[in-house]
């Protein structure tokens, strides 16, 4: 090395620090400043790899019947309890978390993309702004719970015709609970692309003849993903809350087929005799949404350029 090398001013230092550093490296450096994000982060992945290698170990058949193990609070055979039937409580949780979560991600996919696709349309192009915002206003101004109701039930029975009781019920609440939560993220998505479109390189990309299609893939699409992914991970609690409330109800999947909802509609009839069975679901459920609330308060402070040094 050197001697000009060995003395390098601290400012030229600086400014190669600068050009190394890409928006990934400083969105990781700010998301681990938020501590509770972190601790979402593994409790999530711990109740996602419990649901899904969890059955490997825990090897109980959910639908197992035995009477004679009925009401259990917990017991070495059965450490969640067990139910009416002494179906082993842990083994249809284990079961029942695979379906809230796919129904969550998948739902969360649904009213993303909707809302994404309607933003964009309605930020872009001027004369589509007011039709899409007011159709917007139309839906966030529908009662949701009513009308899920009334969908669920007008649309269960040919569903199940068609595609069977399981894969008709999940199609149904996927569409259902996504077709009725993309209000949010089309405005977020709207009011991004509407300060986008006025930046110098969109005026480049029209100067130079651009089309419209490629205008919003390559340039105002990626600059509007940061809150898009903040977004997904609220709509991902929220779909699971929504299809909670629905098998609480009693319209989501059949008893043989479990959900979280639906272990905590089958067990609310025995809460006086066994806590567990309501306990136990309630619990997952919670934990759920709280990490991945928190996790989405991590990513959107880590995504916010004005948090970046």
């Amino acid at each position: 090395m050197t001697t000009r090398e060995k003395t390098k001013p601290k400012h030229l230092e600086s400014e190669e620090l600068l050009q190394a550093r890409t928006f990934a490296g400083d969105a990781w450096r700010q998301f681990r400043k938020h501590r509770l994000a972190l601790i979402a982060i593994a409790v999530l992945a711990v109740i996602i790899l419990g649901v899904l290698i969890g059955p490997f170990f825990w090897t109980i058949e959910p639908e197992y019947i035995d009477i004679v193990a009925a009401y259990q609070v917990s017991s070495p055979e059965h450490p969640w309890g067990t139910d009416s039937l002494g179906r082993d409580t842990l083994a249809r949780a284990l079961q029942g978390g695979r379906v809230s979560l796919m129904i969550g991600i998948s739902a969360m996919l649904v009213s993303i993309s909707i809302g994404t696709v309607i933003g964009l349309a309605s930020g872009y192009f001027r004369r589509l702004d007011n039709p899409l915002m007011r159709m917007t206003d139309i839906f966030i101004a529908l009662p949701q719970l009513p009308l899920l109701l009334v969908l669920m039930m007008l649309f269960r029975e040919p569903l199940k015709a068609s595609f069977g009781v399981e894969g008709g019920v999940f199609i149904l609440m996927v569409s259902v609970i996504g077709g009725l939560q993309w209000m949010p993220t089309a405005r977020l998505v709207r009011g991004e692309v509407l300060t986008v479109k006025s930046r110098e390189f969109i005026t480049a990309a029209n100067a130079v003849g651009s089309r419209d299609g490629r205008i919003l893939r390559a340039h105002i699409l990626p600059n509007v993903m940061s809150p898009v992914i903040v977004a997904a991970t609220f709509s991902v609690a929220a779909a699971i809350i929504t299809e909670s409330a629905l098998s609480f109800l009693g319209l989501g999947f059949p008893p043989d087929f479990p959900t979280w909802g639906r272990l905590l509609f089958d067990g609310k009839d025995y809460l006086t005799i066994t806590w567990t069975l309501v306990f136990w679901p309630g619990m997952l459920i919670s934990m759920t949404v709280l990490c991945v609330n928190f996790i989405g308060d991590g990513l959107r402070d880590a995504l916010d350029p004005r948090l970046r040094k």
